[in-house]
């Protein structure tokens, strides 16, 4: 998974470790054929399972998680059973002997509630899951514990109108007079939260990996001028990794999705990564962000993650920091070393800061931060290749993930991959870059120093006072984010020949440089055609303050500019449009409406809150906003359902 607000997400690898402990080691569950249909108006998942397990030591019970959920006809071996369903799990009581191939079916229904969302774009169903810290026994019963790996092949069926996605390789469709069966195979096991499931009205296009996997990319039809800055460099970053990692890649294909208001950034389902369609951006929203590393993270954890998964929070690093690591590496391939370097100098301020509000841990803490286990993570395995060299760093790498795959690991399970190649200990090394509550950030440091003199002379530059040293950088050989640097302390050093840089120096300018000097009012307005929304966006607001004669032609040259996927121009455009003297008085109304229609469901939650905050900054909240307000305290993702809450609160506090 990528994304930083990751503290909560962990306790899904707590909740469960101690609880089917005894079960794995008595129980077997080798293969899951499931045949379910899907009722989206009601949220209803239902249909039967056939599990086939092995019991290694004579046992009394078998369990499966199933939350809320309904079960008909549940035979063991063919034979009705009676079983105990107490709402959270399906519990089989028998004497159990060492046997193999023994099999458990029956028939569910359960009305869910979460890990399977049911969701509305354009009119259309948008159906996804979730099942990391969520649990995948909300839709399907299933067994919430990692290290419990399972064949899992899914029958689906839905409203032939629509793509539906899944686990595998699809191997057959069933088209009905109205719906259509897809059949998706699995051939090897993984954990139950890696099943996924995504459904809605969608194009792909394929192309092949070196290694001849096929690479499926899914894209709503409306966007397709999207498809190509979206998935850039996918094909570089599969083939970069199957060289890199030398572990061909485990699973039959690889699929990409995007999914509206989805929780996070991405997740790295099984041969299926889920994503953010804040993530679809044409070549202009490519500049400001794109998912060429959410795109490289969530392609990284089919080795880390799927094919070895961690058997307990302690070890989570496993996942998110190699993940982030090998992220991190095929950034590197795609745009070059100064960009790789300081990704890791900005990963050190990370966690300096961290550890300055005394929240930094030691890696092995399961309630460790994201910044610990993501980007403390990558930093240990930087630090440690360093030490080691690449070719036991490598082989390491590669010994690792084939003795353990389709297992769960832990820490020592890699570390002595290590030791064994390196042929001495490192226990030095792990306590002080895993096992330390703090992270060794002057040692980082200087490593990173030793090997880039791009971060030497970044870290040479410091301009908060003005100096003649410092114009000279603006001016000549200093690179783009030292010039950056140079900006963001001291914007008055600021020429017209600073706007001849690059867009990443010209979009500083439009961050830092908010009172525009009459003498260089010519060059700032030229910001506002930067194939960029961020300089564009900031450029507009600060034209439109120091100049506010020339407003109307500064909204007039912008009207048509839609912005990123949060509408960041658009929403400031129609504020500003609002507050114009004599501005397109007649539209003024339509302007309110479109800025209040931005509060509806149907947009991401990232572009509802910015709305939001815009009608408040306007005392404007109206009947149509405080009821999408409302409606969003029961949105199913938690930063929303938190806006909303502190925003009715300030309403109320204020009238």
């Amino acid at each position: 998974m990528n994304n930083y607000n990751f503290h909560i997400i962990i306790l899904f690898f707590l909740a469960h470790q101690f609880s089917f402990a005894q079960q794995i080691k008595h129980v077997d569950f080798l293969k899951a054929e499931a045949d379910i249909s899907i009722v989206p108006d009601s949220s209803l998942v239902k249909g039967s399972i056939n599990y086939t397990f092995d019991i290694l030591k004579p046992y009394n019970e078998v369990k499966l998680d199933a939350k809320n959920t309904m079960f008909l006809n549940i035979k063991l071996n063919g034979k009705k059973v009676i079983v105990k369903n107490d709402n959270a799990r399906l519990i089989l009581k028998h004497e159990f002997q060492p046997s193999k191939n023994n099999t458990l079916t029956f028939d569910f229904k359960t009305r869910v509630k979460k890990a399977m969302y049911f969701l509305k774009r354009n009119d259309a169903w948008n159906i996804w899951t979730q099942g990391q810290g969520k649990y995948t026994s909300h839709w399907m019963p299933s067994i919430d514990d990692v290290n419990d790996k399972v064949e899992f092949d899914l029958k689906i069926t839905f409203d032939k109108n629509y793509e539906v996605l899944a686990n595998g390789k699809l191997i057959d469709k069933k088209e009905g007079l109205n719906n259509t069966t897809w059949h998706y195979d699995m051939q090897r096991p993984m954990s139950s939260y890696l099943i996924a499931v995504a459904i809605g009205k969608y194009d792909k296009k394929v192309e092949s990996a070196q290694s001849g996997v096929p690479l499926e990319y899914y894209f709503y039809p409306d966007d397709s001028l999207k498809f190509e800055p979206t998935y850039r460099y996918t094909k570089q970053i599969f083939d970069f990794f199957e060289k890199e990692i030398d572990v061909p890649f485990p699973w039959q294909n690889y699929k990409q999705v995007p999914v509206h208001d989805f929780l996070y950034a991405g997740m790295e389902n099984t041969s299926l990564t889920i994503f953010s369609d804040a993530f679809l951006v044409d070549d202009i929203g490519f500049n400001d962000q794109n998912y060429v590393n959410v795109n490289a993270h969530e392609l990284a954890h089919q080795w880390f993650g799927n094919l070895v998964t961690a058997t307990t929070g302690e070890h989570h690093w496993l996942q998110e920091g190699f993940a982030t690591y090998y992220a991190l590496l095929a950034e590197r391939e795609v745009f070059g070393d100064n960009y790789f370097y300081f990704k890791l100098l900005e990963y050190i301020e990370l966690l300096k800061q961290q550890d300055l509000n005394k929240k930094g841990s030691s890696l092995l803490n399961p309630a460790s931060s994201g910044i610990t286990f993501y980007q403390r993570g990558a930093w240990v395995l930087y630090a440690l290749r360093e030490k080691v060299g690449d070719e036991v760093f490598k082989n390491a790498v590669k010994n690792y993930l084939n003795k353990h795959q389709f297992k769960a690991v832990e820490t020592y399970d890699f570390i002595i991959k290590i030791e064994k190649l390196h042929d001495k200990s490192i226990n030095d090394f792990v306590n002080l870059w895993i096992k330390s509550e703090t992270f060794p950030s002057l040692q980082a440091l200087e490593l990173l120093k030793s090997k880039s003199s791009f971060i030497n002379e970044y870290m040479m530059v410091d301009c908060e006072a003005a100096n003649s040293k410092c114009n000279e950088y603006l001016k000549y050989y200093v690179s783009d984010e030292a010039k950056v640097k140079v900006i963001s302390q001291n914007s008055s050093l600021v020429t017209k020949d600073t706007f001849k840089s690059s867009l990443k120096v010209r979009q500083a300018i439009s961050t830092y440089l908010k009172d525009i000097p009459l003498s260089l009012k010519a060059e700032y307005e030229s910001l506002l055609v930067d194939e960029s929304y961020i300089t564009i966006e900031n450029a507009l607001y600060n034209l439109w303050s120091n100049f506010p004669e020339d407003a109307q032609k500064y909204l007039d040259q912008t009207k048509d500019i839609y912005g990123s996927n949060n509408a960041n121009v658009r929403l400031l455009w129609l504020v500003l449009a609002l507050n114009t003297p004599e501005y397109r008085e007649s539209h003024k109304q339509s302007y309110f409406d479109e800025l209040v229609n931005f509060t509806n469901p149907k947009y991401n939650f990232e572009l509802r809150i910015s709305a939001f905050n815009y009608l408040k900054l306007l005392n404007a909240c109206n009947d149509k906003c405080l009821k999408n307000i409302n409606q969003a305290k029961k949105h199913h993702n938690w930063r929303m359902v938190k806006f909303a809450r502190n925003y009715l609160e300030q309403l109320n506090l204020e009238n």
